[in-house]
């Protein structure tokens, strides 16, 4: 396998796709990883906002605290994600950072890049958080054009040290 794309956040649930990498029989010539900045949080409207919306969102945050803030802990959640991989002997890794909607950025991240495979996190969400926010996995997964391995969260639990976090880096459960 030539390229895969790893999409990561800062939940728990994300932590998974390490566990899942280290148990590939062999590793890709290169690892995208793609973190994407939701720019208006976590609610109904993140799926209802349009491509004209979503322009001007990013136009009218561009400069603000509050951009700044999310370009910050974007870098951070990547370094961590970076540090883990390289210590599994991976040497190409490439970091994105896109804003906007996960489910979409994904996607379109990984026709742009060609990649062979999309690994992401499944959170555990409760059935109020699924109706509110979705299921950014397994939205991907019916929706991507090349194979998409969904980790499991016990998974990590099981291999790696959960509470090993970046530091100043608070997880959170769910997406």
């Amino acid at each position: 396998m030539k390229k895969v794309l790893i999409a990561v956040d800062e939940t728990k649930a994300s932590k998974a796709v390490l566990s899942v990498f280290d148990n590939m029989v062999k590793p890709p010539d290169e690892v995208i990883l793609l973190h994407v900045e939701q720019l208006e949080g976590k609610s109904l409207m993140t799926a209802m906002l349009g491509d004209a919306e979503m322009s001007t969102l990013k136009a009218s945050l561009k400069g603000t605290e509050h951009k700044e803030a999310l370009d910050r802990k974007a870098e951070k959640i990547l370094a961590y994600y970076k540090k883990e991989l390289e210590h599994s002997g991976l040497i190409s890794i490439k970091t994105i950072i896109r804003e906007g909607n996960p489910m979409d950025e994904i996607l379109k991240v990984a026709e742009e890049e060609g990649v062979e495979l999309i690994i992401t996190g499944a959170n555990e969400k409760r059935l109020l958080d699924r109706l509110i926010t979705g299921r950014v996995s397994r939205t991907v997964e019916r929706s991507a054009k090349v194979p998409v391995l969904i980790a499991k969260n016990k998974a990590v639990r099981e291999k790696r040290n959960v509470e090993k976090t970046p530091a100043g880096l608070k997880l959170r459960e769910s997406y």
